[in-house]
């Protein structure tokens, strides 16, 4: 029996996958399948009668060059011909110019007085750039390794082949820090912004600083989403990302930091709940017949769910209708933490323990079931970690902060990521105000 037991538990993690454990999908083999659809047997890609989606036509105005092509004779006895089309057949080519720097040479003239002698030297102007690139190329810099995930190294490829500008790479990571110094304020509005929000989702993923382990947080709301580096993963990391005193829902996994979050106050992930109820379910026995009810009680709640964010369903309905949901998923979670399956009943009384806290979407408006909201944005920096091994420096981390905050604020509100930061680096250059990053003025919900 014993043996039987060994070998069940060995085929279950040979068996994980991200559908019913926390590997990541990128761990997932080949042929697991994550949609759950059967194949349909069609050749892939668009299938006969498909409308195509081509590229339209620019207006005659956005038009740079403009090519004239008409036929000289008829091609049935070779008269001259003359006149015009008034519909021609139109085709539009884009293409790229040759790019190339623009370079600025300030020349500082020294004069002298032809009354006393003495010497005046020019003031430089304000708006010069103290180092030899301008906020443009600062930008640029940014754009690169924060928003389309550039290592140091390729960014000075890419500037060297496609713009024909020649960046060492310690000048490149002086023009991200150039960029970090112009976010910093913008950066820290966007930090009291989402601490004033009545939903805010938070997740937190491994990061490195001098190849020692610490934790990148994220902290998610509808239109602004901040990151940061700190020390720790444990409880004391929540309170200085959330804060100890907040208005409002946090969406959480259920991971053991967000404990000291009163239940009613805090939403747990079904995502990774699911993943449970999957698990459970390809066990043998009752553990397994244990999970097909749960997962069925979870399909019930997301179809639910889906009416009421299509305004199908109003509320209050919802509320009522989810009742007996709750009820059901109660009991099948006391009958697990009684049975044998050992595992199973683990991961019951588990739930059971935040029972609360699965269910606060049903009562509170604007709250979301799963956490998917932070895990999202966190994938971005999981893929600069892998690529870079994390960073060499303080400053270095509170650049990845802050241009993870900024490009995925600006994506979450549908802004031109280079034309903000373009805009920053002007403005830190002129000792002018930096551009707003978020809303000044959204009202505050009341603390429950």
């Amino acid at each position: 029996m014993a043996l039987l037991e060994r070998l069940a538990r060995v085929e279950e993690r040979l068996n994980q996958t991200s559908r019913n454990s926390s590997k990541p999908p990128s761990a997932d083999p080949p042929s697991t399948v994550r949609t759950g659809r059967q194949p349909s047997g069609r050749k892939a890609g668009g299938q006969p009668g498909h409308v195509g989606q081509g590229r339209e036509l620019k207006h005659v105005d956005q038009v740079d060059h403009i090519i004239e092509v008409k036929p000289t004779a008829c091609v049935q006895c070779g008269v001259l011909l003359l006149g015009e089309d008034p519909h021609p057949a139109r085709h539009q080519v884009a293409d790229l110019p040759p790019i190339a720097p623009l370079v600025t040479e300030y020349r500082q003239h020294t004069l002298w007085c032809q009354a006393c002698g003495g010497a005046t030297r020019a003031t430089w102007p304000v708006d010069m750039p103290t180092s030899r690139f301008g906020p443009q190329l600062q930008a640029t810099v940014g754009y690169l390794t924060g928003r389309v995930g550039m290592s140091q190294r390729e960014v000075q490829d890419v500037l060297g082949g496609v713009f024909h500008t020649e960046v060492s790479l310690g000048s490149i990571a002086a023009l991200e820090q150039a960029v970090s110094t112009a976010l910093e304020s913008p950066v820290t509005d966007a930090v009291q912004y989402v601490q004033r929000q009545p939903m805010r989702n938070v997740d937190e993923t491994p990061w490195w600083e001098r190849a020692k382990r610490v934790w990148l947080w994220v902290k998610s709301t509808p239109l602004a989403t901040v990151f940061r580096i700190l020390k720790t993963r444990g409880a004391a990391g929540a309170k200085a990302l959330v804060g100890e005193e907040f208005p409002g829902v946090v969406g959480t996994d259920r991971f053991a930091s967000y404990d000291w979050i009163a239940p009613e106050r805090r939403q747990v992930c079904w995502a990774h709940v699911k993943r449970d109820f999957q698990a459970i379910s390809e066990r043998a026995g009752e553990a397994g017949q244990l999970g097909l009810a749960l997962l069925a009680e979870e399909r019930r709640t997301f179809a639910l769910w889906a009416e009421v964010r299509s305004q199908h369903l109003s509320r209050a309905d919802f509320q009522v209708r989810m009742v007996p949901i709750m009820t059901r998923v109660k009991a099948l979670l006391q009958a697990g933490a009684q049975g044998a399956h050992a595992k199973t009943a683990g991961t019951c009384r588990h739930l059971l323990k935040r029972e609360a806290s699965l269910w606060t979407f049903v009562w509170e408006d604007e709250v979301e079931p799963t956490n998917n909201a932070a895990e999202r944005p966190l994938r971005r920096a999981v893929l600069w970690r892998r690529r870079s091994f994390g960073t060499q420096s303080e400053a270095g981390s509170r650049f990845v902060e802050r241009i993870l905050t900024v490009v995925t604020t600006l994506r979450q509100q549908q802004r031109d990521v280079l034309a903000y930061l373009t805009t920053a680096c002007l403005a830190q250059l002129r000792n002018d105000p930096a551009p707003a990053l978020v809303p000044r003025w959204r009202p505050i919900a009341a603390s429950r």
